[in-house]
C-alpha cells in the first residue's frame, strides 16, 4: 500500500535541488521540494517516499496524524521507514 504522510516544513534548502527538513510527528526527515516550488518553513506538505507531492492546512495536517496514530503508522518511520 502506498502512503502519503503529512509533515511540518522545518527549514528549506536551495540549490540544484530545493529541499527541506520535515517532521512527521516528531520525526525529521530530509524531503525533496521539487514537486512543491510553493512550500516554506511552517507549511504542511504530503510526502510519498521522500517527495513533497502537495500542501495542506494545518487542520487537514493534524486530523491525519490523528489516524497514523491510531494506526501505529508513525512508529514505522521512527525505525527508518520512508514517508
Amino acid at each position: 500500500m502506498c502512503l502519503g504522510v503529512p509533515g511540518r516544513v522545518l527549514n528549506v534548502t536551495e540549490g540544484d535541488l530545493r529541499m527541506a527538513s520535515v517532521e512527521f510527528g516528531g520525526i525529521v526527515k530530509e524531503v525533496c521540494l521539487a514537486y512543491v516550488p510553493e512550500a516554506h518553513a511552517g507549511d504542511y506538505v504530503i510526502v510519498h517516499v521522500g517527495f513533497a507531492i502537495s500542501r495542506l492546512d494545518e487542520a487537514e495536517a493534524a486530523r491525519v496524524f490523528s489516524y497514523l496514530r491510531e494506526m501505529e503508522v508513525l512508529a514505522e518511520l521512527a525505525d527508518g521507514g520512508t514517508p
